[in-house]
């Protein structure tokens, strides 16, 4: 593990600590989820625990770890340096919607949605076959467990990170 990212599960750690909120946020279910001790680093950094620990209601698409590390050599690294924290902000805001949406919600078939980055889309296709989410760069996430239900929302867990770009095409 490299020494920034060590540094940035530390500071989630102690971060996530001191919150008083209630023990089953959003943030307290991925703190206490090894799969997803990167995206904790990463919220950390942005200075956004704090806020996906309020009231919400909020939707996370979590990437696990292995969607991180399948991020260019040295991307996650720079991310969490002090000086990216704004790109490293509009990463994160993209995989977050301001509603509670659970899997059956999402209108069947493909459709755009408005992430917190209000600046960017979210192509979403809901099918029998399961729930896929197109970023910015045309690239497709799968959502592989969804419906982990906490206080202030819910979480759907992604195999990639999406990445903000020219608009997803719905198809």
């Amino acid at each position: 593990m490299k020494t920034a990212l060590k540094t940035a599960v530390a500071a989630a750690t102690l971060a996530i600590a001191a919150t008083t909120a209630s023990a089953n946020t959003i943030v307290d279910i991925a703190a206490a989820d090894e799969r997803f001790s990167t995206l904790v680093a990463a919220v950390s950094a942005a200075g956004l625990a704090e806020t996906l620990s309020g009231p919400g209601p909020f939707t996370v698409y979590a990437p696990v770890n292995d969607a991180f590390a399948a991020l260019p050599e040295g991307t996650v690294d720079t991310l969490l340096q002090p000086e990216n924290q704004d790109q490293l902000v509009a990463v994160l805001t993209y995989h977050v919607d301001d509603r509670k949406l659970l899997a059956n919600q999402f209108a069947e078939g493909a459709n755009y949605y408005k992430p917190v980055n209000t600046a960017e889309r979210l192509c979403i296709d809901a099918t029998s076959a399961g729930v896929s989410i197109a970023d910015g760069t045309g690239e497709e996430a799968n959502v592989i467990i969804a419906n982990i239900e906490a206080d202030n929302g819910v979480i759907h867990v992604i195999d990639k990170v999406l990445l903000p770009g020219t608009r997803p095409a719905c198809h």
